[in-house]
């Protein structure tokens, strides 16, 4: 009984949700939320078939160390998440070639920014908000001028993504076959690991260090449910994490809580219906006669 009384009295409807909408601060949520799912969108599906979940997961936590160094000495966080990342990115890519290299290479990188993110915490025991915004995200908190890096962030994956798709794809369902036939396999993995690294700097200021999985991986994972092609997948993941965005700010705007909750508790939901509506199937890819299969 306690517990509920404690719900009802810090969470409460509020009948000016509308108007809550259509301020300035919502509004800058709403575009750097789209713009963030559309990103973690048009990666996600190669997150998955290039079995780099863990490296998503890995970056986001390498980025918090610089997140919270960047706190303590004054510098803007979000500054020194995408340092931090894209050194993580650079790390993991140059030390692993293979996929055994690359999760040893990853759980080091990992360990170590692990410890100097709970350092940096600890130093910076008076800015906690700054550390749980960067833990669980607070989409409401960007500034608007971060617009502006997001929306260049997305045109850079845009452009890579453009020139380097067909020769990534085939490096990442078949990469024996692909470096035999003279694609630069690591040079690519280098390439991707950077881009991603951008996108989880991006997706940690929505979902936060602890839940960027739920942007990254899930809505892909969703829509690999009912496609395998890779242009549809990458088209209904990103429409899944901008419907999830939408719905989150709105029942966030209707009860006064944080809105990463929301957002992943509907990629959940989508995810679990995908689940009930679809049977697992292998992803299957035909490159240069070989096929290959990603579960």
């Amino acid at each position: 009984m306690g517990v509920v009384d404690l719900l009802a009295g810090t969470v409460e409807f509020q009948p000016n949700w509308w108007e809550i909408l259509q301020s300035n601060f919502m509004r800058t949520a709403l575009i750097a939320g789209i713009l963030v799912a559309i990103a973690s969108g048009l990666i996600g599906y190669f997150v998955i078939v290039r079995g780099s979940m863990f490296a998503s997961h890995a970056l986001a936590h390498i980025g918090f160390p610089g997140a919270t160094g960047a706190a303590l000495v004054g510098l803007p966080v979000f500054t020194g998440l995408v340092a931090f990342t894209i050194g993580g990115a650079l790390a993991i890519g140059f030390l692993g070639k293979k996929a055994n290299e690359r999760e040893i290479a990853t759980g080091t990188v990992l360990a170590f920014a692990t410890a100097l993110g709970v350092l940096f915490a600890s130093l910076a025991s008076e800015n906690t908000s700054t550390v749980t915004n960067i833990l669980f995200g607070n989409l409401l908190a960007v500034p608007p001028q971060q617009l502006v890096i997001f929306a260049a962030f997305l045109v850079v994956l845009i452009a890579a993504l453009l020139v380097i798709f067909r020769p990534l794809l085939f490096a990442s369902i078949d990469p024996a076959v692909a470096e035999a036939r003279g694609v630069p396999v690591k040079k690519l993995g280098v390439a991707f690991m950077i881009l991603l690294a951008l996108v989880v700097s991006m997706a940690v200021s929505v979902v936060g260090v602890l839940l960027i999985f739920a942007l990254l991986v899930t809505p892909a994972a969703a829509a690999l449910r009912f496609t395998v092609r890779p242009g549809w997948v990458i088209f209904w993941s990103s429409t899944i994490g901008v419907a999830s965005v939408i719905v989150g700010l709105v029942i966030s705007a209707m009860i006064n809580l944080p809105p990463s909750f929301f957002i992943v508790s509907a990629v959940f939901a989508i995810w679990l219906a995908s689940m009930a509506i679809k049977k697992e199937r292998p992803v299957k890819q035909i490159t240069g006669g070989h096929t290959s299969s990603v579960h």
